[in-house]
């Protein structure tokens, strides 16, 4: 990684803005730009720079995708948006991205915190970058699973619920590079461990199905996999499915 800079190219064509643990991607294309995630407030001048680099503008953005509507992958999408670009969404998390706050976990998040003190540090660094701040967006909800994403590229959307109702992961099967959303991360922001794993019960609606879904995930056999939180994963789908389900919930 290029520690001058605010960004990482983690694959031709392929750009990761990590913001206090949490990605965003911005893949180039012949077709154009589409930003998958929308990261946290304090994404916008990291992707601002990344925009610059390539000679680009906001504006340039043809479309957003959201692998889920948490105000975390919310982020800058509603200034996105106001450029011209599409947001698109599963219709089950529409309703989520426009109010990115209004979700119940399996666990209250204060409690499991507490109980996790390794994640305070991480939770406080993105409230720092404006995750207490985030406005809602009005996204389309045109993802359908198996179905190409009508965005430059047109990656496969897999519906992987569990998480959210409406997580999609997102395809390109020609590149073999799977960005996986919160299906499956390499840091749990609210644990703060490290590996391939779901997301801690204190931001997940239901555990089991989100275990269930990472068989989805590793049906796709993509090589490259870029989580929502965490590094990327260059070992394969199926090994970092299998530790997943290893560690199981939590």
């Amino acid at each position: 990684m290029n520690r001058t800079r605010s960004f990482t190219e983690v694959a031709p064509g392929f750009f990761c803005v990590s913001v206090a643990e949490v990605n965003c991607y911005l893949i180039k294309t012949v077709d154009g730009l589409t930003l998958v995630d929308a990261g946290l407030p304090g994404s916008r001048r990291p992707l601002h720079a990344l925009l610059e680099h390539l000679g680009a503008r906001e504006s340039d953005i043809d479309a957003v995708i959201l692998t889920h509507g948490h105000f975390d992958h919310v982020g800058v999408a509603s200034s996105i948006r106001a450029h011209g670009a599409t947001v698109l969404v599963h219709s089950a998390d529409a309703r989520l991205a426009r109010h990115p706050y209004s979700y119940r976990p399996a666990s209250p998040r204060v409690p499991y915190l507490l109980s996790h003190p390794r994640g305070i540090p991480v939770i406080a660094r993105m409230a720092a970058h404006g995750a207490l701040g985030v406005r809602g967006v009005d996204a389309l909800g045109r993802i359908h699973h198996g179905q190409p994403v009508d965005a430059p590229g047109a990656p496969t959307a897999l519906w992987t619920p569990g998480h959210t109702a409406g997580h999609c992961a997102v395809f390109f099967e020609d590149q073999g590079i799977l960005l996986s959303g919160d299906a499956l991360v390499t840091l749990d922001p609210y644990t703060g461990e490290a590996g391939p794993q779901i997301i801690a019960r204190a931001a997940t609606a239901d555990t089991a199905r989100a275990l269930a879904s990472l068989d989805t995930l590793a049906e796709t056999s993509a090589q490259l996999v870029l989580p929502g939180h965490g590094g990327p994963w260059r070992d394969g789908i199926a090994a970092a499915v299998a530790e997943a389900a290893r560690r199981g919930a939590h």
